[in-house]
């Protein structure tokens, strides 16, 4: 079973909160701390989902989301948007430039996994657990 999430955020205690919650719930997280090393981790790794920071170095997450999207091989894996940005159309635009998902920051531990969980394609758990 492919349990591996590819979480890409540039901020480490949010990086460690979300690590600590996935991995406690059983997920392999590859973090990455920029969209260009996420973008290549992303297509090296082939995770089960992206969790993706808007606001990253380098390139921001829109353009992070636009190129993960251009890749075929990657057209089955939802991209989350994990963000603080959470103004008036904020929502809209990252979910224009590609990605499956939004959840906002600062996120709540008694529901994060359960959030993620749900944006996972049918059948990712096939494990029988």
């Amino acid at each position: 079973m492919n349990n591996r999430l590819l979480i890409i955020e540039d901020n480490e205690q949010n990086l460690y909160l979300m690590r600590f919650l996935l991995e406690k719930s059983g997920f392999a997280i590859i973090g990455a701390d920029n969209g260009k090393t996420g973008i290549a981790t992303a297509l090296q790794c082939r995770p089960l989902a992206i969790l993706l920071d808007i606001q990253l170095p380098e390139m921001d997450g829109y353009a992070v989301a636009a190129e993960l999207k251009r890749h075929s091989e990657l057209d089955a894996v939802p991209i989350i948007a994990v963000t603080s940005y959470a103004m008036v159309g904020d929502r809209e635009n990252i979910l224009a430039a590609g990605a499956t998902g939004y959840i906002e920051k600062p996120i709540n531990p008694d529901t994060f996994v359960a959030e993620i969980i749900a944006y996972l394609p049918e059948g990712w758990k096939d494990d029988g657990d």
